[in-house]
């Protein structure tokens, strides 16, 4: 399909640069079918089933974003982490890189330094971090939260974006960018949750830089996706599967879920462990076998997560659900408001 097939005029001011407060006060629009309503988060236990399950990404969120100096030059180098290596090196995004050659060394500050290693046909640069301290701890001192660049672009990154910038089921250390639909999640309402009988489940998926690549190729077709590592452990496969056996639905919350389930899911619906890269697009054709819905927030345009979202709606339905939250005041992006759809 046309990129621009996925364009829409998003005037800037629906950009979200703070998230709600109290988070579950954020607007939800719930899109069923072609039919729409409006609701907000905190109205999710009346608008489940007893017995479906709700799937969070509990990825944590690093503080990946560097500043620094290449060596022996003036040149300033800003250093986006995108996924790790092994131990001691990742890929990075990183801005001047054409004043990088490889063996040049960086000093991020705070006694962090990192050498130049590879560069990849994506445009990354494999950073080698020197010492032996972790490189979560070297990261704590030196780095700052990786905000999306449509929110770093506006204002100053700060101290509450610590807090506000990571979920309240973060645990396993590794994303470079939040699983921004599980950001309106309370104590509150996961315990109305619980008490309405709805279930859920969790899986992990190291959400990369490369989430915010604008889509450069005129045909879908024609686009590379970013690869991204995941773990669906035996334990959640089965649990997952017997959801769906009963006749609940699988509700994924967030596009890193759904498309780790997606590529975890066989040809007959059933969702098998799995652990490694994924690098799935989903498209407009794409038949979904692992999930029942989806809760997300909104996207860019022409992004591949809007691509997403209109395979599983169909992408007459969400033009038209996104013109709507244009027109009342919705939200958009990172910190904004919430969409419920289902198919």
């Amino acid at each position: 399909m046309r990129v621009d097939d996925f364009d829409f005029e998003l005037p800037p001011e629906r950009i979200a640069l703070r998230p709600m407060r109290p988070r579950d006060a954020a607007k939800m629009l719930c899109v069923h079918g072609s039919a729409m309503r409006d609701a907000q988060v905190r109205d999710l236990p009346g608008l489940l089933n007893p017995g479906d399950c709700l799937v969070f990404n509990d990825t944590r969120v690093i503080p990946a974003q560097l500043e620094g100096v290449k060596l022996g030059g003036q040149a300033r180098i800003g250093a986006t982490l995108h996924k790790r290596i092994d131990l001691r090196r990742w890929q990075a995004f990183v801005r001047n890189s054409r004043r990088l050659r490889l063996g040049d060394v960086i000093d991020f500050g705070a006694d962090v330094f990192a050498t130049v290693e590879a560069r990849g046909a994506d445009g990354s640069i494999t950073l080698a971090f020197q010492g032996t301290e972790p490189v979560e701890l070297l990261l704590e001192r030196a780095g700052t939260m990786p905000l999306p660049p449509y929110i770093a672009a506006k204002r100053d990154i700060d101290e509450a974006d610590r807090e506000d910038y990571q979920t309240r089921f973060a645990r396993e250390d590794g994303a470079v960018a939040a699983p921004t639909a599980s950001l309106h999640f309370t104590d509150e309402l996961m315990a109305a949750l619980a008490a309405g009988g709805i279930e859920h489940a969790m899986l992990t998926l190291h959400v990369g830089a490369g989430t915010f690549l604008p889509v450069k190729a005129d045909d879908t077709n024609d686009h590379q996706m970013h690869a991204e590592w995941g773990r669906i452990d035996a334990a959640t496969a089965h649990r997952l599967n017997t959801v769906r056996a009963r006749g609940n639905r699988v509700i994924a919350v967030g596009t890193t879920v759904l498309r780790l389930i997606e590529s975890a899911a066989r040809e007959d619906g059933m969702i098998a462990p799995f652990e490694g890269d994924t690098a799935i697009f989903i498209t407009p054709g794409y038949r979904f076998r692992g999930i029942d819905g989806l809760m997300t927030n909104f996207h860019l345009p022409r992004s591949t997560l809007f691509m997403l979202v209109s395979a599983l709606m169909g992408l007459d339905v969400m033009k038209a659900a996104y013109a709507y939250a244009v027109e009342n005041d919705y939200r958009f992006y990172s910190y904004g408001d919430s969409s419920l759809l289902l198919p």
